[in-house]
């Protein structure tokens, strides 16, 4: 716990954490709005719409294939905008680099659609009627978890895929990995510089755990994963490799440590070679 605070004022400073904008060399670059974003996803043949699940609006960016395909490859966005101070998040979560993004418009695959978190890429307006906490400490409530599960099946029936491929960056592989556990139709599970066990992340960074989110190294003995990567930046001082190891110990998966990557650098400009590793093991099973 850090000294003088309160348990929510600890577990927003742990919060803050994940929201740090580090340093790094993320093709996708800063953007400073959604409008830039979304012109920039246009670019790269991505159609952007709004998905419609649970209480929630989720934007989307939805890359369609000339033809049917087999398998869908789902990314979902970390967790968004820096915070000014330990003490105050952010007023819009809206990322000014989207690194998932980056990393589907790098992904090969024929048919793919990148989420955005709760809360992102809103209009002012529509941004006051969305609760902060679904930026801080409920990031990974189960309300979250169930209206990422509706909006993934929604667009899996609108492409009319069979399979899933699910990847996620940062938080976006909390909950990656928390809707692997709870659907039977993932084939792989991708995470990237995720805290996959939100009680050691919180415990590395003397801070309280992030009240009504689920953890993803608490999951039941029952729950099996499907096959799962988990990529670590060997410098990454926000998520360090030993929280990700964690969870494998618990939940099983591999491992992949990246020298030189922190949580941000260099993740979309080396994604295709990375990605390329996966799928060199997937031919291969």
């Amino acid at each position: 716990m850090f000294a003088g605070v309160t348990p929510i004022q600890a577990a927003l400073v742990s919060a803050a954490f994940l929201f740090a904008a580090l340093p790094g060399c993320s093709t996708s670059g800063s953007f400073g709005d959604a409008r830039a974003i979304a012109a920039w996803a246009a670019q790269r043949d991505f159609a952007e719409t709004v998905v419609p699940a649970g209480k929630f609006r989720l934007a989307a960016f939805v890359r369609k294939p000339p033809v049917t395909s087999d398998i869908l490859t789902v990314y979902i966005e970390g967790d968004g905008a820096a915070w000014a101070t330990p003490y105050h998040p952010p007023r819009d979560p809206t990322p000014a680099r989207p690194v998932s993004l980056a990393l589907a418009a790098a992904d090969p695959a024929p048919a793919v659609v990148y989420l955005g978190r709760p809360c992102q890429y809103l209009t002012a307006a529509a941004l006051q009627d969305c609760d902060s906490a679904y930026w801080t400490e409920r990031r990974f409530a189960p309300e979250v978890i169930a209206a990422y599960d509706e909006a993934i099946t929604r667009q899996k029936s609108t492409l009319a895929a069979r399979r899933l491929r699910l990847i996620g960056y940062s938080g976006g592989g909390v909950l990656a990995t928390l809707l692997a556990a709870r659907r039977d139709d993932v084939d792989v599970l991708v995470t990237v510089a995720a805290p996959l066990s939100l009680r050691e992340w919180a415990a590395w960074h003397e801070a309280s755990p992030l009240a009504g989110s689920l953890d993803p190294a608490e999951l039941s003995e029952n729950v099996r994963l499907p096959r799962s990567v988990h990529f670590a930046g060997g410098r990454d001082k926000t998520v360090p490799p030993a929280i990700v190891e964690d969870h494998i110990r618990r939940k099983g998966g591999r491992i992949e440590i990246i020298p030189g990557f922190d949580h941000d650098c260099c993740w979309a400009r080396d994604w295709a070679m990375l990605l390329g590793r996966v799928t060199v093991q997937e031919n291969a099973k």
